[in-house]
């Protein structure tokens, strides 16, 4: 089973190409709208209700939905986090953000204000393709500005300590989270920050893999406890 989570403001169209590639069920996990200030702790056990705790299954995030998935590992011990142009711990927060974080520039800008340049997110999510981009503008225009705000401030000010670990996929020109000298686990050349969308079948194909080889070891792990019983 795969759990989608999609980006900051973001929602199901971003997995429109990924999902019809996928050789499991999936399901997206829709952003809920946070109570006040609510702690980044509060909000992901609301978000994690859906999955059982059990679960055996992959927990999929596009960028701020990468940080999200990690935490609902933290509670669901069975789940994998995957990361699609995301990252796996606040240490790798770019130079870029971390001054934003800094000086707080972040509570001078209203996300609304941020609907009225859509152009300049299309360079810095890097969609060349104009029907792509026309899925971004749509999402940027139905984004619940009380949830970016709150969003944009629990990604900056992220307490990584002790999460565990996590798949993560980035492209090679994400100009959002840009590849760094740490190592990736898998990078998808000419990958941007938008090529969930982009890049579905290289997507696809590592999550299918992913779910392959875990079938395997549990198809393993069953025939073992079969010999054990006989």
């Amino acid at each position: 089973m795969f759990y989608l989570i999609p980006g900051l403001g973001a929602d199901a169209r971003v997995f429109q190409k990924l999902r019809p590639l996928l050789h499991g069920p999936s399901q997206v996990l829709e952003w809920l709208k946070p109570i006040g200030d609510e702690p980044l702790p509060d909000y992901v056990r609301h978000m994690a209700a859906v999955i059982p705790e059990d679960a055996d299954c992959f927990v999929v995030g596009v960028s701020f939905g990468g940080v999200i998935a990690q935490e609902i590992c933290r509670i669901r011990p069975r789940a994998c986090a995957v990361l699609v142009s995301s990252i796996p711990d606040a240490d790798r927060l770019p130079t870029l953000l971390r001054i934003i974080r800094a000086t707080r520039v972040y509570k001078l800008v209203p996300p609304p204000l941020l609907k009225l340049f859509p152009w300049a997110g299309r360079w810095y999510f890097g969609i060349d393709d104009n029907v792509e981009y026309k899925v971004f503008k749509a999402i940027l225009r139905d984004m619940d500005s009380a949830y970016t705000s709150w969003a944009i401030r629990r990604l900056l000010h992220w307490d990584s300590t002790g999460v565990g670990s996590c798949v993560q996929i980035l492209g090679s020109r994400d100009r959002v989270f840009p590849p760094s000298p740490a190592p990736v686990d898998y990078l998808i050349p000419g990958g941007t920050h938008f090529m969930v969308l982009t890049h579905a079948h290289e997507i696809s194909r590592i999550l299918n893999d992913l779910l392959s080889k875990r079938q395997d070891k549990q198809a393993a792990s069953a025939g073992k406890r079969v010999d054990i019983v006989q």
